[in-house]
């Protein structure tokens, strides 16, 4: 398990520094309103992202993870079919957003309609490769996608516009996701995406609206926001994010491997889940909360003009409240990996949905009362109340799963 969970750490490194070096470019090169609008593009693509995830990966994770190389192989065609198939008709629907809207916003939808099938392509075969138990294939896979990002982001930074840097990212995710393809050999099977949905008809639905209930959410809160303090305000809020970017993205795709670990702790030990649930969520918190601290007292303002440019000025108020959200979030998603590995799908829904109303309510009533400011702050204590409900969740969803058991044996007695 050490080893798996080291490839997982190592491969959400490369994820996050990848995510980071996108948004320092854009926010270096284009300022706060322009970064505005790319942050409206990123929180669109993260709900679209997580569509994917619920349809495809998630099911995927949960049924495949330690089974045969033939049984996996074939998952891993049906789901990564089924990923592709989502980029594509999300690209269609972003597509048409973007002609209709029209404006700096608009043509960064059609940016992302070209760019969203490799994204979701490259994602899928992380979760195929961590299910398999091969994270150094899911660390290489990121690694070439970081490599391609290097050379793309500077002609982006030539032209100097939104759509620029969108298309370069996913360039270097399209090269991500080829070397997928030719690693494994396997054919994403878009005509079994029918089959693959119906016959995982009991989890998919569930984690769709579960995680769309969370990105969705964070989208709301951004188009609220923008609407509320104007684009300059989600600019700033995304460059706060930017700064605790290595835990945002570890939240972001912990599923990669915790959620596989767990199945397994469960398969082997159910009494050590909790444990490792309660484990997984305060390191996360304790690790986040040491860097943001570090943040604040002791990143020099130079180092925070250079990640940022003149985004630094108004992000570096919110570093504070952004690190206690991360917090919240990261007890949150201990709890998330054992009613994930339990299969419990209607109590992570229920959290799951809980916890986003918390999140939006906090973060537009913040933005009423305070801006972007307001906003943070609203989050940050959204974040920490909806941990408790997860959980609340997790321990009623350990005693159901270990009643049976119970029952059985006194029977048997």
């Amino acid at each position: 398990m050490a080893g798996r969970l080291s490839w997982g750490l190592g491969d959400q490194a490369v994820s996050s520094l990848t995510n980071f070096v996108v948004g320092m470019f854009v926010a270096r090169s284009l300022g706060p309103h322009a970064f505005g609008v790319f942050s409206i593009a990123w929180v669109t693509y993260g709900v679209i992202l997580n569509v994917s995830r619920g349809l495809a990966t998630d099911p995927l994770m949960v049924r495949y993870s330690g089974v045969s190389t033939t049984d996996w192989r074939t998952a891993a065609g049906r789901a990564s079919g089924t990923a592709l198939a989502v980029g594509c008709v999300s690209g269609v629907g972003s597509l048409l957003v973007g002609l209709a809207i029209g404006g700096p916003v608009g043509h960064a939808f059609l940016a992302l309609a070209l760019a969203l099938p490799a994204l979701l392509l490259q994602d899928s075969w992380r979760f195929a490769f961590f299910a398999a138990g091969e994270g150094r294939r899911a660390f290489t896979t990121d690694a070439i996608a970081g490599v391609a990002l290097i050379p793309s982001m500077f002609v982006a930074a030539h032209f100097r516009s939104v759509v620029a840097f969108l298309l370069a990212w996913g360039v270097a995710s399209a090269v991500a996701a080829c070397f997928g393809l030719l690693r494994t050999g396997i054919l994403p099977r878009v005509g079994g995406v029918r089959g693959w949905v119906r016959e995982h008809r009991d989890l998919g639905p569930r984690y769709l609206i579960e995680n769309v209930s969370n990105s969705g959410a964070s989208q709301l809160r951004a188009y609220g926001l923008g609407a509320i303090a104007g684009l300059a305000a989600v600019g700033t809020v995304r460059g706060a994010e930017q700064l605790l970017g290595p835990f945002l993205a570890l939240l972001m795709g912990l599923s990669l491997v915790t959620v596989a670990e767990g199945a397994r702790v469960l398969r082997r030990s159910p009494h050590r889940l909790r444990l490792f649930c309660a484990l997984l969520g305060t390191g996360q918190a304790a690790a986040a909360f040491v860097w943001g601290l570090g943040l604040v007292f002791l990143l020099p303002d130079s180092w925070g003009r250079f990640a940022l440019g003149e985004v630094w000025t108004t992000s570096s108020q919110l570093i504070l409240p952004v690190t206690f959200s991360v917090v919240g979030a990261s007890f949150s998603t201990g709890a998330a990996a054992g009613l994930r590995a339990l299969g419990a799908a209607p109590r992570s829904l229920r959290s799951q949905l809980v916890a986003s109303a918390f999140y939006l309510g906090g973060g537009l009533i913040g933005a009423f009362l305070g801006g972007a400011v307001g906003s943070a702050w609203g989050v940050a204590t959204a974040t920490l109340s909806g941990s408790i409900v997860w959980w609340f969740q997790l321990h009623a969803g350990l005693r159901e799963y270990t009643a049976p058991d119970t029952s059985e044996e006194m029977t048997q007695s």
